[in-house]
């Protein structure tokens, strides 16, 4: 079964192989062509045709490493939820910027409910949150509360995107 995606004005039909290679690259993003090409079943030339479609469509966004954040020093992470005191002027345009700039926060969501924005923030400890929630974050024109709360164990930290609906 072939699935159609479309981005911009490239569409690019995905189909088993092209699924194979999307999982095996979410796997080891360093792999080589060849055994790349081994693994999904296709001769090397085809497979980076491929590998280059899947690349120019977007689907393939880059190449990185996985670090562990502990093994680095990041042994505190918090899920901080951000309300804003209003969604006028430059407020949240602002606020996104200021965020953009923090190599704190790992991911930023914009959400419904409640909370404006949710933060995934990793810090070295408990001094550096503070600091962050201190010295950034609540100085933050337009912030109006923040809640925070400790990841105390990460059951599960998916770094592959779900393709089985793409069949």
């Amino acid at each position: 079964m072939e699935t159609l995606v479309n981005k911009d004005d490239f569409s690019l039909k995905i189909d088993e192989f092209s699924l194979r290679i999307l999982r095996e690259l979410q796997v080891d993003g360093r792999i080589s062509i060849l055994d790349l090409a081994r693994r999904v079943s296709l001769s090397p030339t085809p497979c980076a045709r491929r590998l280059a479609q899947l690349v120019e469509a977007g689907i393939v966004e880059g190449f990185g490493a996985r670090v562990s954040p502990r093994a680095v020093g990041l042994s505190v992470e918090v899920m901080i939820e951000v309300k804003l005191e209003r969604h006028a002027n430059a407020i949240p345009e602002d606020f996104r910027r200021r965020v953009l700039d923090r190599e704190q926060v790992v991911a930023c969501f914009a959400m419904t409910g409640d909370t404006d924005y949710l933060l995934h923030v990793m810090v070295p400890d408990i001094d550096s949150l503070n600091r962050f929630l201190m010295d950034v974050l609540l100085k933050i024109e337009g912030v109006r509360d923040v809640r925070t709360s400790l990841v105390l164990e990460a059951v599960k930290r998916q770094q592959t995107v779900p393709t089985g609906h793409l069949r």
